[in-house]
């Protein structure tokens, strides 16, 4: 009679959670107040994790995203095998986020103007970067320098592949070099850090942007709290690796809430923009006020009595400083 009863198979249907607590404040939520901020904890200005498809709609004008080379895929070229094999890892990543690598790269507008993205999601393999996600920069930049627009780097990741090995590694110099390309043509690359960004990535592009702004408690760094205490010896700074006591310390330019980005950009990339006409304009108009300046001044000198001019020489000479008399 009961043996039936406990062998019966029962179904729980999984009913999803409407409730987030604040890692932060430890404040417990309705889910939809939060989203409602993007994603912000709207008791203590927590900023929570979110992924790049999130992120791409919270930065650029509605409907302007495109995506580009989304058919790229990692592959194991050293058959790289830990707990899991590298393979076996890729194919979990791709099940739980649906994209094939952890960069979504695309053409979008901001305040109207043509712009190249690349933005990492942490929920693929902790937004590693690897050969794919290195090649998807590199396109992008390309992109950037063809249509001669400004270039965006969001990212969240904990650092180079370890499954790629120095595969990964070489993405550093890769695309260090092409924003360099990028630099030469005089176009605007900001980069943009959020919670996380580490290791390979903090120590390559991340850090060469025009302007280089992060998120609010945003994790910054290369190496992990433990590991540097463990090597220097001492007791770290409150806070240390947060993007507020980098921005104390002059190591990025500004802080920016999300809910803020969308229209800073669009004023820093205004500000970019400006046609290399006017300011051509503007550098001539200087030279020519400056020419009739010398000119006016020779015509006076050459009008004033040869008295006049050794007096106005004798009242500067007795002003001037030793030091440059000397000199």
């Amino acid at each position: 009679m009961f043996g039936n009863f406990f062998n019966k198979e029962t179904v729980v249907e999984e009913t999803p959670n409407q409730w987030i607590k604040c890692p932060k404040c430890t404040s417990l939520m309705y889910y939809k107040e939060v989203e409602a901020k993007r994603n912000v904890c709207p008791k203590c200005n927590h900023h929570f994790r979110i992924s790049a498809v999130k992120r791409i709609a919270s930065i650029v004008d509605e409907d302007s995203f495109v995506e580009y080379d989304d058919n790229l895929a990692p592959v194991d070229p050293l058959k790289f095998t830990d707990k899991k094999s590298y393979k076996k890892r890729i194919e979990e990543a791709k099940a739980k986020t649906g994209k094939t690598s952890s960069v979504m790269s695309g053409s979008c507008t901001i305040g109207g103007m043509d712009i190249e993205i690349a933005v990492f999601d942490f929920a693929f393999m902790g937004g590693s970067l690897g050969s794919v996600e290195g090649e998807k920069i590199v396109r992008g930049i390309t992109r950037a320098i063809e249509k001669e627009c400004g270039f965006i780097i969001v990212s969240a990741s904990g650092g180079a592949r370890m499954q790629e090995s120095t595969y990964s590694l070489l993405q550093m110099s890769k695309t260090s070099a092409a924003l360099n390309r990028l630099h030469h043509k005089g176009l605007p690359f900001i980069s943009i850090l959020t919670d996380p960004t580490m290791g390979g990535v903090s120590a390559s592009f991340a850090m060469l942007g025009d302007i280089i702004m992060a998120e609010p408690g945003a994790l910054i760094g290369f190496a992990g709290q433990r590991v540097i205490k463990q090597t220097v010896g001492v007791d770290l700074p409150e806070g240390f690796q947060r993007s507020e006591f980098l921005l104390e310390h002059g190591l990025i330019d500004m802080i920016v809430d999300r809910g803020d980005m969308h229209e800073t950009l669009t004023g820093l990339f205004k500000l970019f923009k400006k046609d290399k006409k006017e300011v051509i304009q503007e550098v001539i108009k200087e030279e020519v006020i400056e020419e009739e300046i010398v000119e006016t001044i020779e015509e006076v000198s050459e009008e004033l009595p040869e008295e006049v001019l050794e007096e106005v020489s004798e009242e500067v000479l007795e002003e001037a400083p030793e030091e440059e008399l000397k000199a």
